[in-house]
């Protein structure tokens, strides 16, 4: 490998949804460092098989009121 070009990497801390820890090593900020996971294959739902509609901002609402007549045919 060519000197000085890659990311130091080493040892952080890993927080799963629920809680759990674990060591593993990675570039991810400094030496000790903590990264708090918001989504893991405990709450995803492709591993869980689990699934929730989030509306975040009132997304889902607004997309159910643009698209709320579509594929309706209506009689003439």
């Amino acid at each position: 490998m060519k000197p000085g070009i890659h990311p130091e990497y080493h040892t952080v801390n890993i927080v799963m949804t629920d809680g759990t820890q674990f060591t593993t090593r990675s570039c991810f900020g400094k030496e000790g460092d903590t990264l708090r996971l918001d989504v893991d294959p405990k709450s995803h739902p492709a591993w869980t098989g689990v699934q929730r509609m989030m509306d975040t901002g009132g997304q889902v609402a607004k997309f159910n009121k643009k698209f709320a007549g579509l594929g309706l045919r209506k009689e003439p």
